[in-house]
C-alpha cells in the first residue's frame, strides 16, 4: 500500500492580509484530493501564535478556528509555557520529533511575517520542503521597490517611481513633496513598499491628499513607494514551474470603483475578472514572456502572479508587481488563469506539492555538493 503524502497547510499569520489567508486556505483544503494526501493543518493566530487544528474547514474562513483550537489538549499543552516561542512553532510542524512527519509544508499565507522570506527561513532551517519561492525571492518579491529595481534590470518595463523612507519624510518633507509633483504630477499611488492585497493603498489628486496618503502608507511600512498614474487596463499572469517556468493565458481585473484597492478585490460585487483577457494575442504573449523573465530574475520557485499594466492609449505593457504566494481563494486569479490553461484546482495544487519537493531536493543537493 502506497503511503499517502503527509502535507502541512500553513494559514493566517502576524499579517494585514490574515483575513484573506483564511479564505484562501479554506479553498486549498476543499480542493486538495485527501484519499492521497494527509493533512495537517496549522493556523498562526494575528499575535503569532501557532496552533494545531483538527475542526471544521468551514470555521477557519470565520476565524472561529482560533477558539477550537485553543480547547485542544495539545495545544494547551505546547502553549502553556511556551506561547509564541520557538518550540511552540517547531512542534506544529513536526520538527521536534526525530521522523520529520510532514512531507511538504504548503504555505497559504499572505503579507508580512509570511511571505516576505521570514516563514520560509524557518522552514529551510528545520529542512522541510515547501510550496512558493525561497528565502531571497519571497523578500525581494514582497518588497516593491527592490522588485522594481530588479525588472529594470531585466529590461521589463515599468512605471516611474520614487521611494523615501519614513524617517526621511520627517526630515525632508517639502523636498519629497516637491519631487514627487515634479517627477511623478497627480493622480499617484501611494504605496507601503511591503504589503499585499492593495493594503495601505491610496490614490492621491492633489498636495492635501498626498500628505495623508503617505500618512496612511506609512502605518504599513518604514518605506513608502510612489508610482505615477497610468491609464491601463489590469492584466495578470499566472507562472508555475522551477527552472523551466510555464505561463498561464493572461486574465483581466476589472474594477468596479476607482482602482482594485482591497475592498474592490474581496468584498465588492462590482468588481469583475476576465479570463482570458480580450486583448490580442501579440500583446498576451507578449506579456507572458515578460511573467516569465520576471519570475526568473528575482529566483522564483514554484508560484508566483505576476501584474501588469496595458496602457489605454499607447498598448504599452508595464510590469506592476510579483507576487509570490498569490490568493487562492475561490475567486482568486491564479488558479483560475490555470484552469483556463486547462490545469484544474486540484491537479495545479498536485503540481505545487511535487515542485516544491523537487526544489527541496535540488538545493540539498547542492549543499551537500558544496
Amino acid at each position: 500500500m502506497v503511503r499517502k503524502k503527509k502535507v502541512a497547510v500553513i494559514f493566517g499569520g502576524k499579517s494585514t492580509e490574515h483575513e484573506v489567508s483564511l479564505k484562501s486556505a479554506t479553498s486549498v483544503i476543499n480542493n486538495i484530493d485527501q484519499e492521497k494526501i494527509d493533512l495537517v493543518l496549522i493556523g498562526i493566530t494575528k499575535k503569532g501564535q501557532w496552533l494545531l487544528y483538527d475542526g471544521p474547514v468551514s470555521e477557519i474562513s470565520t476565524g472561529k478556528w482560533e477558539d477550537i483550537a485553543k480547547k485542544d489538549a495539545s495545544n494547551r499543552k505546547i502553549t502553556q509555557h511556551h506561547e509564541n516561542s520557538v518550540r511552540n512553532i517547531f512542534y506544529a510542524i513536526g520538527a521536534e520529533t526525530n521522523e520529520h512527519p510532514i512531507d511538504v509544508v504548503f504555505p497559504v499565507v499572505h503579507g508580512n511575517n509570511c511571505e516576505d522570506g521570514t516563514l520560509q527561513g524557518l522552514l529551510e532551517l528545520s529542512e522541510i520542503p515547501y510550496v512558493g519561492p525561497g528565502v531571497l525571492a519571497s523578500s525581494v518579491g514582497m518588497d516593491k521597490v527592490f522588485a522594481k529595481i530588479m525588472f529594470e534590470k531585466a529590461n521589463i518595463p515599468t512605471c516611474k517611481y520614487l521611494y523615501f523612507t519614513r524617517n526621511d519624510m520627517d526630515k525632508n518633507q517639502q523636498e519629497i513633496l516637491t519631487n514627487v509633483e515634479q517627477k511623478l504630477g497627480y493622480p499617484c499611488f501611494v504605496k507601503p513598499a511591503n504589503a499585499g492585497s492593495s493594503v495601505g493603498v491610496t490614490k492621491a489628486y492633489n498636495a492635501k491628499e498626498l500628505k495623508k496618503a503617505i500618512s496612511v502608507a506609512a502605518q504599513y511600512d518604514k518605506k513608502i513607494m510612489i508610482e505615477d498614474f497610468v491609464d491601463g487596463r489590469e492584466i495578470e499572469c499566472a507562472v508555475l514551474g522551477n527552472e523551466n517556468p510555464k505561463a498561464s493565458v493572461v486574465g483581466e481585473a476589472i474594477s468596479g470603483g476607482d482602482f482594485y484597492d482591497y475592498d474592490m478585490k474581496y468584498n465588492s460585487n462590482t468588481s469583475k475578472t476576465e479570463i482570458p483577457a480580450q486583448i490580442d494575442k501579440e500583446k498576451s504573449d507578449l506579456i507572458r514572456e515578460y511573467a516569465k523573465k520576471a519570475f526568473l530574475a528575482l529566483g522564483c520557485e514554484s508560484l508566483s502572479r505576476v501584474d501588469f499594466f496595458l496602457h489605454r492609449k499607447t498598448g504599452e505593457i508595464l510590469i506592476n508587481e510579483i507576487n509570490t504566494l498569490p490568493g487562492f481563494t475561490s475567486i482568486s486569479m491564479y488558479p483560475k488563469m490555470w484552469e483556463a490553461t486547462g490545469v484544474s484546482y486540484s491537479d495545479l495544487i498536485n503540481k505545487l506539492l511535487d515542485l516544491a519537493i523537487q526544489c527541496f531536493e535540488y538545493r540539498k543537493k547542492n549543499k551537500t555538493s558544496n
